[in-house]
């Protein structure tokens, strides 16, 4: 399987446009339990092809939900936008097909939705609509298990996330990767802070490191370091309390503030002279620079070598589906999964896409279409 990444030029602006309608779209839909943290009113028991019961949305026409984690929210929400207005054939912004060696004359959702068998309503909207939450990785994958939503979005894996519950009856659905960097603020970027040993973000997030003056290489005023951190439960603060503290309860005595989502930690930093964080690499930006990272003597650089396998903080996104995976979550999932949805949502959020070996294996874990 080759990969064909398409690059987005002046697509760009009508893409954000189109997002903004998705999330729109999807609270509208909060009813349907992606929003909403209860179970849609259309939901019914349905059993997928795989033989298990959920009691959710997954059957019949009603919505699919989704929800958790920030970071595999980008995915799944744009996803979900371009879906839900189902582009046709002939809208080769937004469904692309040939590209990628799909020939059809099928609408996107008709196309992925008709592999499961789910006829196309004929009016021009989607065989059915999918809505994404957005919350953390813990409740997404609580939601998940108790059926208020189809898909758990996490940045980490459930056994890192949830305690005494059955492992085996979720189903882990990898969809990108994401390697997440160490941000500051552009005032100590521009001081000189534009790389770090490891052994010194650890002290600066364990407390022995409280200004920025004690860092080496750092020539700005003297300041206290705001030490930002993620929300205790979020997949992205499981993965960094693991890869560089060396477990998932390790001890944050150092952190000066928590947030819940990537999109307020890019903010605080932003807004902040003094901080530093660890958050998803889709919210970096010239305001919120990443640095490099000096680990066991290896330097890993932002926009050159993050997804390499030694880097520490290189975590799979996942989408976890419970007691199976019904037909309309295999249908919507394996979207994502193909060439198609890595090309469109995984890589312009920033994320690393899928090997062609790790495609055919998540592909495996689906239903075969009809």
């Amino acid at each position: 399987m080759t990969k064909q990444l398409k690059r987005f030029g002046e697509s760009v602006s009508r893409r954000k446009v189109l997002g903004g309608i998705g999330v729109t779209g999807a609270a509208a839909l909060a009813g349907c339990g992606g929003n909403s943290g209860g179970s849609s009113e259309e939901a019914s028991t349905s059993t997928s092809t795989t033989g298990s019961t959920s009691t959710s949305s997954s059957g019949g026409t009603g919505p699919l939900t989704a929800g958790g984690s920030s970071t595999v929210y980008p995915i799944t929400s744009d996803a979900s936008s371009v879906w839900n207005y189902n582009p046709p054939a002939s809208d080769t912004e937004y469904w692309p097909a040939s590209e990628y060696g799909i020939e059809t004359d099928k609408a996107m959702a008709d196309y992925w939705a008709g592999l499961y068998g789910f006829e196309a309503s004929g009016s021009g909207n989607p065989p059915f609509k999918v809505s994404v939450g957005l919350s953390h990785s813990g409740v997404g994958l609580t939601k998940v298990m108790n059926g208020q939503v189809d898909i758990g979005d996490a940045s980490a894996p459930v056994e890192a996330e949830l305690e005494d519950v059955d492992y085996d009856k979720f189903t882990n659905h990898v969809v990108g990767v994401d390697a997440q960097p160490i941000v500051v603020s552009k005032y100590v970027y521009d001081n000189g802070v534009q790389q770090l040993d490891a052994d010194t973000v650890r002290g600066i997030y364990r407390g022995e490191i409280t200004n920025w003056s004690e860092v080496e290489g750092y020539t700005g005023d003297d300041m206290e370091i705001q030490t930002v951190g993620r929300s205790v439960g979020s997949g992205t603060d499981t993965s960094f309390r693991v890869n560089m503290l060396g477990s998932a309860d390790a001890e944050m005595s150092g952190v000066d503030v928590r947030k819940g989502e990537n999109q307020q930690v890019a903010t605080t930093v932003q807004n902040s002279d003094n901080a530093i964080a660890y958050m998803a690499l889709a919210f970096v930006s010239d305001e919120v620079p990443a640095i490099a990272l000096n680990f066991d003597g290896t330097i890993y650089t932002p926009g050159e070598n993050l997804s390499d396998k030694g880097y520490p903080l290189s975590r799979d996104l996942h989408c976890y589906t419970y007691e199976g995976t019904s037909d309309k979550e295999a249908a919507f999932l394996r979207m994502i999964i193909h060439d198609y949805g890595q090309s469109e949502y995984v890589e312009p959020a920033g994320y690393a896409t899928l090997s062609d070996s790790r495609q055919e294996e998540e592909l495996s874990k689906l239903p075969d279409p009809q």
